[in-house]
């Protein structure tokens, strides 16, 4: 195995360890105590839509060489700072992206939320 091939699998490692640790942690999946089979069901559905998510934005990290400036964690962080504003009824309003927030989003091949701007759901 050369250099790069192992660097990629011990990334790929790594990724599905934080994946898993944030299933447990931050999307609250370290008991899976619900009251019906249905809610098990949506609950493991919804883990596994995010961990799509987070496999998305590493491939596009390796296809545009962010890791040489970022961390997946560090991206996350700096997109995780936009709020949206929400009132029942009206539109999502999404506040300031800042350049390089909307740099991040073009580099991962999604267009950025238009801030101070009403959106459609």
């Amino acid at each position: 195995m050369d250099a790069i091939t192992a660097l990629e699998t011990y990334r790929n490692r790594d990724l599905v360890e934080k994946a898993f640790g944030n299933l447990k942690e931050k999307l609250n999946l370290r008991r899976t105590l619900v009251s019906s089979e249905t809610s098990l069901s949506g609950k493991l559905f919804v883990e596994f839509v995010a961990l799509i998510y987070l496999s998305y934005i590493k491939k596009q990290m390796q296809d545009n060489n962010l890791f040489k400036d970022y961390t997946l964690q560090q991206v996350l962080d700096k997109l995780d700072v936009i709020e949206c504003f929400e009132n029942p009824g009206d539109k999502l309003r999404v506040g300031e992206v800042r350049s390089k927030q909307s740099q991040l989003y073009l580099n991962l091949g999604v267009n950025p939320p238009t801030p101070y701007a009403e959106t459609s759901l």
